[in-house]
């Protein structure tokens, strides 16, 4: 095989098709688009989702829920899996390398999920009312 002699797959590769050249083409006079209306002229077409005056789908149905932009950042972590961890001490980063936090999340909270019988130390981490107090009972401490 030579650089010269390198080629597409056959049929990978076809011509354009050049409209409004003539009858013998197959594709003159009104080259395609059919006759009249707004879809054959220059420059005229309707904007997405209209319905030629019909009350378009998105605004017949109605409105519904909303999604947090911030939520992808946000996780939560229950007394259970605190347990299972087993650490004295937790932060962010030790979450992260045990795997029970993603790496994008930014906060977390502890919640009263579960039981704590071993005392932990949380620091930058937050916790429910359920949590702190459960976990302050077990022994450990939230900063």
């Amino acid at each position: 095989m030579e650089l010269n002699g390198i080629k597409p797959a056959a049929g990978a590769k076809h011509a354009k098709r050049r409209v409004g050249r003539g009858i013998g083409s197959g594709l003159g006079k009104t080259a395609g688009r059919g006759h009249k209306g707004q879809k054959s002229r220059a420059g005229g077409y309707h904007k997405v989702g209209f319905e030629g005056g019909q009350m378009p789908l998105q605004r017949r149905l109605p409105k519904r829920g909303f999604k947090s932009r911030t939520s992808k950042y946000n996780a939560e972590v229950t007394l259970a899996a605190l347990e299972r961890l087993g650490a004295a001490e937790v932060d962010l980063l030790s979450l992260k390398q045990a795997g029970l936090v993603g790496e994008l999340i930014k906060v977390v909270k502890v919640i009263k999920s579960g039981e704590l019988k071993k005392a932990v130390k949380l620091t930058g981490i937050g916790a429910t009312a359920g949590a702190k107090a459960a976990i302050e009972a077990a022994g450990g401490s939230v900063a």
